[in-house]
């Protein structure tokens, strides 16, 4: 299990190996089409138009063009699993149990199996859900680990006694929780729950999958609310499914099956009575299976039953304390064998200590492999860290003695946003800011061990243990036991956790007693800085319950930010900001919610800040991101043209352009993004870009490019330059602009922006 291989996969679809067959790919798009299907018929029983009210289908194909990503090889984990002792009823890490010697019985994880213990909060949320739900809790004391797998926001597979027992979802559209049974989790709450449960009429009829009219249930539980999971019996059969209607409803929809009810609404009908409820449209109900009230997902004869074993956490380390001790020893001797090497036995060591799990453990690694060598941990304070985070950085280090370097980024943050606006999964400008800038600077530390100072040079000038893991997410799936920092090229980093799950970790830290991040128990997942907009917007929401005056602030921010760009409330509450262009989820949930994406574009003194300087892309090549003021994204559209293939969608508010040598992206909000194969190419581009923008910002309207052109393709409106789909990019026009010749003394300091 320790040699994990890795592979590609060119199908874009995952393997599915699943110990809970009903929790299927369908299911884990999320409830939110389904429960809207569903709350429309509620609503006396009518149909409801989706078409959005705002958008015209003119516009489909330009936000399908933008939408549709890259469809490149996916990475895939072939220990997308861990053993269980059926025996014990505890996890097992290696096949053996510890505790009683037998070998555990394969259990399957979604992708990327980044395991875990379920956190106290985690514990409460669900407990609720159960109750809320169902009127019953059975899990009570027992060990429930959470895998996180692909969904809008916080999804994880809830796993306890060998199976799934269901998913516990964030839904963005109601910014709350909720819990979908698996199969077997529905008959183990069947035999508890008080409430949302349907007894359909025993019936000869396959039930899997299809919609139950009224005429053949017996029972239906009040509390039920169109789009709930409800717990499904029908004779020998158990299972769950979705119902499409409030439990307030089935009575009267009971009455309409009927005979003689159908019999009363023909005749009123016929004298022109309109009926109570005779709004069921056609596509609700047919003369052969009348009004359907739910679908079910799932039901089969088959029993299910709770393990009498109830183990606790230490268990739990007693049953893998040796895979454990394996896992140490391995890690312990990666980092000996690395900075033992010849040409790293004179370089500084550190260890990257951010405060979280991950690094928690490789620090405590690297004290027991360290012995005979000098190293310090250093923590990134971004200024945006939560303050348990800073306070358990500095009592943790201090405790351990181990020496910490804290290099803090001060108001950094704070500075810059005003000028990039938030940052986003796709425009990640804080991280240049707040971590790259303190990076680079670890490279002074070397003078702390008296060694002599290095010309600049991509040679490697000091090692950095850090605790990325392969499993937290197809990103980092790929990192090798060593690599040299792209955006530090003088530090090379030691990765001795790498194959690591987190459940390993967590039973590393439990194992060794290792006080941790008090955060982890109150709902966060990670610990970095508490507004990143990577982070799940489950964990924002507890920013807000745990420190509301930070929450208060960012919120402000944010909603000031949305105000000058004629963006809702509803913009910010449910977390668009965090992209600046938007995946299809977000597109239809912003359908669904009918939230308007599209900012307005506002008239601005021209201005270009560069973002740090040019940085490596996870997919390949290197990237150059700006904020630019003062150009409207409609404006550059009709000119931009003179760089390469340009493609507007207006409904995303975006901007791209396809050169020869890379791409451009320009969103509405003002960011600027400019990606190549190469660095110099990067750069190069970048400031072709730049020149364009300035030569809009600063046009007079002279005509000098108009007469230049020699295919016809520039014109001059309202006194800003025109660019048609005919120009053939010869440059003419830009070498008799004014404005481009003069471009250097424009905007003076570049290159040292671009740190070229």
């Amino acid at each position: 299990m320790h040699q994990k291989k890795e592979k590609y996969q060119a199908s874009s679809s995952q393997k599915q190996k699943r110990n809970s067959p009903d929790i299927n790919s369908q299911d884990r798009k999320g409830p939110q089409t389904r429960e809207k299907g569903a709350e429309n018929k509620s609503r006396g029983f009518k149909e409801k138009s989706s078409a959005r009210k705002d958008s015209g289908s003119e516009k489909r194909s330009d936000v399908a063009a933008f939408s549709k990503k890259n469809s490149s090889p996916r990475f895939e984990y072939e220990d997308d699993y861990i053993f269980w002792c059926r025996k014990c009823n505890l996890p097992l890490l290696g096949e053996e149990c510890g505790i009683c010697g037998n070998k555990g019985e394969i259990l399957h994880l979604s992708q990327p199996a980044d395991v875990r213990f379920c956190s106290p909060y985690e514990r409460e949320i669900l407990a609720g859900q159960l109750i809320s739900s169902f009127g019953c809790d059975p899990l009570r004391e027992r060990l429930v680990l959470l895998n996180k797998i692909p969904g809008e926001d916080k999804t994880d597979e809830v796993i306890l006694d060998g199976f799934i027992f269901g998913v516990l979802r964030f839904e963005l559209s109601e910014m709350d929780y909720s819990f979908e049974p698996s199969l077997q989790g529905a008959k183990i709450l069947i035999k508890c729950a008080e409430g949302r449960k349907v007894e359909l009429k025993k019936t000869n009829r396959h039930l899997n999958g299809k919609n139950i009219p009224a005429e053949l249930i017996d029972s239906f539980t009040g509390n039920i609310k169109a789009g709930d999971f409800v717990l499904v019996t029908a004779g020998s059969l158990s299972g769950y499914g979705v119902s499409y209607i409030n439990g307030a409803d089935f009575t009267d929809l009971k009455r309409l099956a009927k005979p003689e009810a159908q019999s009363k609404i023909s005749a009123q009908s016929d004298t022109g009575v309109q009926p109570e409820l005779i709004s069921l449209s056609e596509s609700e109900s047919s003369p052969e299976t009348g009004a359907k009230v739910l679908r079910v997902r799932k039901v089969d004869s088959s029993e299910a039953c709770l393990h009498p074993e109830v183990p606790d956490l230490r268990a739990c380390i007693d049953a893998n304390r040796k895979h454990l001790q394996i896992l140490g020893k391995n890690a312990i001797n990666t980092i000996r064998g690395i900075i033992s090497r010849n040409e790293y036995r004179d370089l500084p060591v550190y260890v990257s200590f951010s405060g979280g799990k991950d690094s928690l453990v490789v620090l405590d690694l690297a004290k027991a492999a360290l012995k005979q060598r000098e190293f310090k941990a250093f923590f990134l304070n971004t200024g945006i860290e939560f303050p348990e985070t800073v306070e358990f950085a500095r009592t943790f280090c201090r405790e351990m003695k181990v020496p910490l370097e804290e290099m803090s980024s001060g108001s950094a943050f704070w500075d810059q946003v005003e000028k990039f606006g938030p940052p986003a999964k796709d425009f990640r400008w804080c991280c240049k800011v707040c971590k790259l800038a303190s990076a680079g600077d670890l490279q002074t530390g070397k003078r702390a061990y008296s060694l002599p100072e290095k010309e600049v040079t991509n040679a490697v000038a000091y090692l950095t243990i850090d605790g990325k893991r392969k499993h937290e997410s197809f990103s980092r799936a790929r990192i090798a036991t060593s690599e040299t920092n792209p955006f530090v090229p003088t530090q090379l980093n030691i990765f001795p956790i790498r194959d690591w799950r987190a459940l390993e970790v967590w039973l590393y830290i439990h194992w060794r007693g290792l006080s941790y991040n008090p955060l982890y128990d109150l709902g966060f997942e990670r610990v970095g800085c508490w507004l990143c907009p990577s982070a799940l917007a489950a964990e924002y929401a507890r920013v807000k319950d745990l420190h509301p005056e930070m929450h208060a602030r960012w919120n402000a921010f944010l909603l000031e930010w949305a105000k000058m760009r004629g963006l809702s409330e509803k913009f910010i509450e449910h977390g668009f900001w965090r992209w600046k262009e938007l995946p299809p989820k977000m597109l239809r949930l912003a359908e669904e919610l009918e939230i308007s994406v599209l900012p307005e574009e506002k008239a601005e003194d021209f201005e270009i800040e560069v973002v740090g300087g040019i940085s490596p892309c996870k997919a390949g090549g290197f990237s150059v991101e700006a904020g630019i003021k003062g150009i409207r994204e409609k404006e550059a559209a009709d000119f931009i043209n003179v760089l390469g293939k340009t493609v507007y969608a207006e409904e995303l508010g975006m901007l791209l352009v396809k050169t020869g040598t890379g791409t451009v992206k320009f969103f509405s909000n003002g960011n600027l993004l400019v990606s190549s194969e190469t660095k110099e190419k990067a750069v190069c581009l970048f400031k072709e870009t730049a020149k364009q923008f300035v030569r809009l910002s600063r046009c007079t309207g002279c005509g000098i490019c108009k007469k230049a052109c020699p295919v016809g393709a520039v014109s001059i409106k309202e006194g800003k330059p025109h660019v048609n789909e005919t120009c053939i990019r010869c440059g003419k026009c830009m070498e008799s602009c004014v404005v481009t010749r003069y471009f250097d003394k424009l905007v003076p300091g570049l290159d040292k922006k671009l740190k070229v």
